[in-house]
């Protein structure tokens, strides 16, 4: 009899208890679809993806649809419309996609677009290749119909030009320098110098309802760069990776320390050998910090994954990384964990 009660009861708390697993932020566990993003700002973009998932749509419709709002912000600095211009006032924009069965998009150095990603997916869709560059990628999303605009919003000009009294490049300006510009009021304005971090780079991953996983990255890329630069962003491997048996991951910050290590591609594959997503990140931190030594000194670069079984954690090398989760629960933000204080 005590036994028929215990089942009987086990019978009718299962439910909640997958109820309560299924609402659940630990990270582990948590029960599909979801979408996760790079910084917290992106919330609004996590929000635009989940009309899709929730709606029992495509990951891959999810992602590109949920990049595409700071890519049309123009108080966005580091992303489309309003990105900060290369050291010749020129606006170029970097984006990449991938889906569950590997087909692959990017573009690179594109000018004049308002959303890179959809001809980045376009370049997947359309074409016999995966990347287009520059002028070859205008044409391109120019027959596709997309139209010419000016990217270079007031506020990234006046920005640009201010920089321009100095000329100074310097990519490693610590992130205490930033920190201490936003605390002095001056969040409002576009930052007058290349940022070791581009706060706003958003790389998107997400999983639907029938458990398939999609990613996107796209930026405006360092500011003030020397022209024709292209970071990790739109390199699939480095910026963005995807295998549907595994997870994916997405990074953010100074690409050319992520492209060194094929970043993302190596947090999966640490996936793949059974550690966490959080844990893979942080190995992939570490790894940089093993390769580069000092010559890291200053410099920000982060991880974000999410594995098939719907866990996911990010990590990076500063103070400072977040990033954005929308779940069945609603949607919240996580501080990263991170190797320097």
């Amino acid at each position: 009899m005590q036994r028929r009660k215990f089942l009987q009861l086990s019978t009718l708390i299962a439910p909640l208890l997958a109820t309560k697993n299924a609402f659940s932020f630990s990270g582990t566990g948590v029960t599909k679809p979801i979408v996760i993003s790079t910084w917290a700002p992106n919330v609004k973009a996590n929000a635009e993806a989940w009309k899709t998932l929730s709606s029992g749509g495509r990951a891959l419709d999810a992602v590109e649809a949920g990049v595409k709002i700071p890519e049309a912000d123009p108080d966005d600095t580091s992303v489309g419309y309003g990105g900060l211009p290369d050291r010749d006032g020129i606006v170029t924009l970097d984006a990449c996609i991938m889906d569950e069965f590997a087909n692959i998009g990017s573009v690179m150095a594109l000018e004049n677009i308002m959303h890179p990603i959809s001809v980045a997916r376009l370049v997947m869709e359309k074409t016999p290749h995966v990347q287009l560059a520059g002028d070859g990628a205008l044409q391109f999303a120019l027959s596709m119909g997309f139209e010419k605009i000016n990217l270079l919003t007031p506020g990234s000009e006046k920005a640009w030009k201010e920089w321009l009294k100095t000329s100074k490049y310097d990519p490693n300006r610590t992130n205490e320098e930033i920190n201490k510009r936003i605390k002095n009021d001056e969040k409002h304005l576009p930052y007058p110098w290349p940022v070791a971090m581009n706060h706003d780079t958003i790389g998107m991953l997400a999983m639907d309802v029938n458990g398939n996983l999609s990613g996107a990255c796209t930026t405006s890329g360092m500011a003030f760069k020397m022209r024709g630069r292209v970071g990790d962003s739109p390199i699939i491997g480095a910026g963005l990776f995807v295998d549907n048996e595994i997870g994916a991951a997405t990074s953010t910050g100074v690409g050319e320390e992520v492209v060194r290590m094929c970043g993302s591609h190596t947090v999966v594959e640490l996936m793949r050998q059974g550690y966490s997503p959080e844990i893979a990140c942080r190995k992939a931190v570490e790894r940089i910090v093993k390769l580069r030594g000092n010559k890291i000194k200053g410099i920000q670069v982060g991880f974000l994954a999410l594995n098939k079984k719907g866990e996911f954690g990010g990590y990076s090398l500063e103070k400072g990384f977040n990033y954005a989760i929308q779940t069945n629960a609603g949607s919240k933000v996580y501080d990263g964990k991170y190797i320097k204080p």
